[in-house]
């Protein structure tokens, strides 16, 4: 079992302590991401398919404009408070690895094998799968037989299974033309990322100049001369009656449990918090940072610095860009509508609302314009995560808790090979196990399971290491890092209970992993001071 360390003293195990490379391969990374690339990984991970795809099914839910911007902003605040307390932990403990370390130091290493491994098995693979499949979608308005109802290989439809209130299963697996198309993104970036964190760096940053861009022309054209007369007057007319049309602490809101379940009616608290696995979903990955601690310059500054401008940038982007829908599109829509007005923003086809707006804009070639600037964001995003998630494994299989092969690096480009390699293959397995949707039910529990772990290990360690250097102290602390606990463990309880498909079966997947640490734990090294 791996040694707990201090922060005062550095593992063995921890790439950035300079060990020489040994023959069977590299054990150092080497540090080339600066503050610009290593915001421009933290903007690039968020900005992915999310934004252009959730607005549909959260305006759908909500039926309200109010409730559909306050989403939003409950997502901001979340994800704000996290990144401000995920700060400290990064520049106290700027190792390779990032959440997985924090976790094992702060609570022990059975809590840190825990998040590696459910990162492994449903958090970052499942979200690579979700942007990889997304990207499929968009590729469809260029290609129409691309597509999630062009089946190539319908392997089975796991039919509905019905416990008590709930109903699990209900859904198809196998191979389509989207999903293929995902597939084929998925292992080209880990081909890609091979090369060393400079090419991905590289290949990173220009996706996200590029992404970052289209988000901002979208925002301009939308609050400039995108503003149409039909959806303002819909969603915000009346003296902004309409605006807060549903939104009343008394009205009831209608609410799926599950695929196929029944129809149950909850109160704005309940329905704010179901909606926050697309927001949510759409605003992560902001962590994937800290695990590429081993390779980021001054990583005590650069790290805190890129988690605060990164998100504070994305989530201000946003929340624009779902106002920029609602005045562009109409909120409330017919799904059998022959145009874009008239389908909304709840009925946008295939849920791709961005392409809608753009298609109202400008209606000669708008919408294609718009899904090429959303396939870039996708390519972009998939590349972030696939360069982060393998050094969680690195770091993982350095304390003697993942397969051997996945801790050493090749020697000529110092990456991590067999952790790019197994993370595609089971994200390619993912790829085919349900839809986007689907998708991101079974990523968000899992995530904010360990969000809210990781930050009550920050009041840990302030009891644990008081003495310990904090170059950096949690903005609002202990107030701000409180609240997060609560309100992310709130949303956790209600997911559990109104979208059973996948977070039931994720939770049972996090637990999976206590024998499985406890198997590889008894035949691991003890981690030994340098």
């Amino acid at each position: 079992m791996s040694q707990v360390t201090t922060p005062h003293t550095i593992p063995r195990t921890d790439p950035s302590s300079g060990a020489a490379p040994t023959k069977n391969g590299s054990t150092k990374m080497v540090q080339s991401l600066g503050l610009f690339s290593s915001t421009a990984l933290v903007i690039g991970s968020m900005i992915g398919s999310g934004i252009f795809l959730v607005d549909s099914d959260i305006a759908r839910v909500t039926n309200s404009p109010a409730l559909y911007l306050g989403a939003w902003i409950v997502t901001g605040i979340l994800t704000m408070i996290a990144a401000l307390s995920y700060g400290e932990l990064a520049a106290m403990m700027p190792k390779a690895g990032g959440q997985y370390v924090y976790l094992r130091e702060s609570l022990g290493p059975l809590w840190g094998f825990l998040y590696g491994w459910t990162l492994f098995v449903v958090i970052q693979t499942g979200t690579i799968a979700a942007v990889c499949v997304a990207f499929g979608k968009f590729l469809g308005v260029f290609f129409p037989s691309v597509s999630t109802s062009n089946w190539l290989w319908h392997i089975a439809h796991v039919p509905p299974i019905h416990i008590g209130p709930m109903v699990l299963g209900n859904m198809d697996i196998g191979v389509n033309t989207a999903n293929l198309t995902g597939i084929v993104i998925v292992f080209l970036l880990a081909f890609v990322n091979v090369f060393g964190v400079k090419l991905g760096a590289m290949i990173q940053n220009v996706f996200t100049s590029a992404k970052a861009l289209s988000l901002a022309a979208l925002v301009i054209l939308g609050l400039t001369i995108g503003r149409n007369a039909t959806a303002v007057n819909s969603d915000f007319g009346a003296n902004f009656s309409q605006f807060w049309t549903n939104a009343g602490w008394h009205t009831l809101h209608a609410v799926q449990v599950g695929v196929g379940g029944p129809i149950v009616m909850v109160n704005l608290l309940v329905v704010l918090a179901v909606v926050q696995v697309g927001s949510l979903f759409s605003s992560d990955a902001w962590n994937n940072i800290t695990f590429t601690a081993g390779e980021v310059k001054n990583p005590k500054r650069n790290i805190p610095l890129s988690l605060v401008l990164g998100t504070g940038f994305v989530i201000t982007v946003y929340i624009l860009a779902s106002l920029v829908y609602i005045m562009v599109l109409p909120m409330h829509g017919d799904p059998h509508g022959a145009t874009v007005l008239a389908r909304g923003v709840q009925y946008a086809t295939e849920d791709r609302v961005a392409t809608a707006a753009l298609d109202q804009i400008f209606s000669f070639g708008g919408a294609k314009l718009m899904a090429a600037a959303i396939l870039i964001s996708t390519f972009g995003c998939a590349n972030g995560l696939t360069l982060a998630g393998a050094r969680v494994y690195y770091a993982m299989s350095r304390d003697g808790l993942f397969f051997k092969s996945v801790g050493k690096l090749n020697p000529k480009y110092h990456t991590p090979v067999a952790g790019l390699v197994v993370q595609a293959i089971w994200t390619a397995v993912l790829c085919v196990s349900g839809s986007y949707g689907q998708l991101l039910d079974y990523i968000i529990f899992a995530v904010l399971v360990f969000y809210i772990l990781t930050i009550i290990g920050l009041f840990v360690l302030r009891f644990k290491w008081p003495a310990a250097p904090r170059p950096y102290r949690a903005f609002g602390y202990p107030v701000l890092p409180a609240l997060y606990i609560v309100m992310a463990s709130w949303i956790c309880i209600v997911l559990l209970r109104y979208k059973p498909q996948y977070t039931w079966p994720g939770l049972v997947l996090v637990l999976l992993g206590i024998p499985v640490y406890f198997l590889w734990s008894r035949r691991a090294p003890r981690v030994q001071e340098s």
